[in-house]
């Protein structure tokens, strides 16, 4: 009898692994069923190259993290990991207007003189959500950032449920980023978040219905998401469908996914790169660092199904219930709800 138990009991684990296989195998694919950027790559030595939505541009599949190029103490040192990424081909420079009260930009700003500007498709955010707040932002950010225009301007943690009708309004925000637009201060618009895909979703409906199509949109793209909220899911195919740019974020989730022990920083790298991102940005706050990021793109080769159900397999159980996404599930990493002044 307790054979036959046994034998039994292994038919109904194999079904269930077989199960669990199919399942892990739909959600590694679901976003690549709308489409793959992945088929627009280039390469120059060892950078891929892809593109930016319907922009036209092309972007380095791998971008350097706003907030963390804030975090060396050294400036010198902010300034040489800037130019060496640079210098090594990455020309995807992420900011924001906030990021450690102005010091991010400041520092990208020193390191884009003496010719670097030129060489790099520059990105930084704003948080305002009034006309008056969001072009305050905007002309501080082009101050601090030393520079004439911003690449790509966008509108920062659209969290809350209620924001997209907060930016589009009368006399909100997107009034003084098209007035920015139309002046040459910048020249693509996009949006970001890491609270909820539902919410990304209601701010592209809320686009359409003022027959506005944003250039781009940030959101986090790594393993945990898979299997937790996941924008991955719910929101990259709709932008790969409507040829949005897709800039994947968090894709260690500020290193808190590498806590579970389920998964190495290159695998992270590898995971988000295998979407069909624009570019991932990640943090560099560190020569090593920086190296790892250029590591995972010289080494990067697309994914299995068999390799990605392998590799959801092994993180589910950390990322069920987004203990290792707390972005997601708690509120001290809005800095917006920390600072709600930044809102205007």
């Amino acid at each position: 009898m307790g054979k036959i138990l046994s034998q039994t009991a292994e038919r109904n684990s194999d079904q269930m692994n077989r199960r669990e296989f199919v399942r892990l195998t739909a959600i590694g694919s679901a976003a690549l069923a709308a489409g793959s950027s992945l088929a627009a790559e280039s390469q120059r030595g060892d950078m891929m190259y892809r593109q930016l939505g319907k922009t036209g541009e092309k972007v380095s599949a791998i971008g350097v993290g706003g907030y963390h190029i804030g975090v060396p103490k050294d400036d010198a040192e902010g300034i040489r990991i800037i130019r060496s990424a640079v210098d090594r081909g990455i020309n995807f420079l992420d900011n924001c207007w906030d990021y450690h009260d102005g010091g991010s930009e400041v520092r990208m700003g020193k390191a884009l003189r003496d010719g670097y500007r030129d060489k790099v498709f520059l990105m930084t955010k704003i948080d305002g959500r009034t006309k008056a707040s969001a072009a305050k932002q905007i002309n501080e950010s082009l101050q601090r950032l030393q520079t004439d225009r911003i690449d790509l301007m966008q509108l920062h943690e659209i969290i809350r449920i209620d924001d997209p009708e907060k930016i589009f309004g009368p006399g909100a925000a997107m009034e003084a980023v098209m007035d920015a637009k139309k002046a040459g201060k910048i020249r693509y618009i996009g949006f970001t978040g890491h609270k909820d895909p539902k919410i990304h979703l209601k701010m592209l409906d809320v686009a359409r219905k003022n027959h506005f199509h944003f250039d781009t949109v940030q959101m986090p793209l790594n393993v945990m998401d898979a299997q937790f909220r996941s924008f991955a899911k719910e929101v990259l195919p709709v932008l790969v469908q409507e040829g949005i740019g897709v800039l994947g974020m968090k894709p260690m989730g500020g290193g808190v996914i590498l806590q579970s022990k389920a998964v190495t920083p290159i695998e992270c790298l590898h995971y988000a790169l295998n979407l069909p991102t624009s570019v991932v940005i990640t943090g560099m706050d560190s020569m090593e660092r920086l190296d790892q990021a250029l590591e995972a793109v010289r080494t990067f080769k697309p994914l299995s199904q068999e390799q990605l159900a392998a590799l959801l397999s092994r993180t589910a159980a950390a990322a069920a219930n987004g203990k290792y996404e707390l972005f997601k599930t708690e509120t001290r990493f809005d800095g917006t709800v920390q600072h709600p002044e930044w809102l205007g």
